[in-house]
């Protein structure tokens, strides 16, 4: 399917991307490596919003099926994406790009509240907003806070960074003959569980019309190719839209 042009995305990054190669926690090189690649977007003209998980520090579901109370641990994984994403700021504006921080939780100290008509004007004036803190409510996931804030910005699509090059039908890493897929309908991915985003986030994408494109963030240079139509992804759209490509 071709990809259309996009003026203004949300990239989604999981926690675990901040990682590196590490088993926990911030990996300063990798931090400074996403970052560039977000700063090559930008210097193709792109608006551009983040949301980045917590799941490198803390994961709140994980930690409720071993005991923890799952509202309490569902804020501690919101604190965690609060930290993930000050990192992300510095390399950032370690690289010259004027970033803002944004939480769903207030924490006046260390970043802004969300507002939403303060973060659209951000974007307008070239500033990257980092979204953190998920949707500020448990039980809720970064994805949907991701599909959240993208139907809110009225980005015109959302990149899902992943460790794999697209959607599959099953676990490349674990299946050798895992076929990938060129392009998606919302309802297959949820019909199938295909396991993109969580159900919530595709279903709000779907009703918003707004394409979820998932690709590989650990390649370097990879969401510029991608962004540009060379590189290697897939995308979920409506079927309508997919059917017109077949």
């Amino acid at each position: 399917m071709s990809r259309p042009q996009f003026n203004r995305i949300l990239l989604k990054l999981s926690g675990e991307a901040l990682m590196g190669d590490g088993q926990f926690g911030i990996d300063p090189d990798t931090a400074n490596r996403l970052a560039e690649e977000v700063a090559g977007a930008r210097a193709n003209g792109l608006e551009i919003c983040v949301v980045v998980g917590g799941g490198n520090i803390f994961r709140g579901l994980a930690a409720s099926a071993k005991g923890f109370d799952r509202t309490s641990a569902d804020y501690m994984g919101m604190l965690a994406t609060v930290m993930n994403a000050l990192a992300m700021q510095n390399a950032l504006e370690h690289i010259g790009i004027d970033t803002r921080v944004q939480s769903a939780i207030p924490m006046d100290t260390v970043c802004e509240p969300y507002i939403r008509r303060r973060a659209m004007r951000h974007m307008e004036k070239g500033r990257i907003v980092i979204f953190a803190g998920g949707t500020g409510n448990p039980y809720f996931t970064t994805d949907t806070a991701a599909a959240l804030r993208a139907a809110e910005m009225g980005c015109d699509a959302l990149f899902k960074g992943t460790s794999v090059d697209g959607v599959y039908d099953a676990d490349p890493k674990l299946v050798a003959t895992a076929e990938r897929y060129e392009s998606l309908g919302y309802d297959r991915v949820l019909s199938d569980n295909l396991k993109v985003m969580d159900a919530s986030a595709v279903a709000l994408c779907r009703d918003n019309d707004i394409p979820i494109v998932v690709f590989n963030i650990r390649e370097q240079g990879n969401l510029a190719s991608v962004l540009a139509g060379t590189g290697t992804a897939t995308i979920v759209t409506s079927q309508e839209k997919v059917d017109a490509e077949v």
